[in-house]
């Protein structure tokens, strides 16, 4: 059976930078299972994965606009340290951000005395990203796979619907 819309299938991938830094593998744990269209992967990666089958390999170079889009310097704003009240904000933490386009995720990048630097480009935004991909399996989704919008194992899903 080849990937189609609403089929789910079963992957191992190795995802890795342009110079080669590995990112995520499946390969040391259990693989994927991702329902075909419903853009739970990025882009670039679900369009090659469509006509697959189980068994096949391939290796794909993913642009940034098929994968986490370009990124934007305008995202990436100087704000009061005093924004963040008592708070011990370091490098690398995330929040959720209020901003004029809504509900937004930023990173911190830097904090002085005065000032913390917040970026809200996706932290893999710009980057072009090769993935490895073996195909396991591919089966047909089941109605309530469709109509939940990802696959479901054994055990269930995993929540309530």
């Amino acid at each position: 059976m080849n990937i189609t819309q609403h089929s789910v299938a079963t992957i191992h991938f190795t995802v890795c930078t342009a110079d080669g830094t590995q990112i995520d593998t499946s390969r040391n744990g259990k693989p994927m299972e991702y329902l075909q269209g419903s853009h739970y992967l990025i882009q670039g990666l679900e369009n090659e994965l469509e006509g697959k089958q189980a068994g096949d390999v391939f290796n794909i170079d993913v642009s940034p606009e098929l994968a986490y889009g370009e990124r934007h310097e305008t995202l990436v704003q100087v704000v009061p340290k005093e924004m963040f009240g008592d708070m011990d904000v370091n490098p690398g933490m995330t929040f959720r951000a209020t901003t004029d386009d809504g509900e937004q995720s930023v990173m911190i990048i830097d904090v002085t005395d005065d000032e913390v630097v917040v970026d809200g480009n996706h932290p893999l935004s710009g980057l072009t990203l090769n993935f490895d991909v073996e195909v396991l399996a591919v089966r047909p989704a089941t109605s309530e796979e469709i109509a939940h919008g990802h696959p479901h194992s054994a055990e269930g899903c995993g929540h309530d619907h």
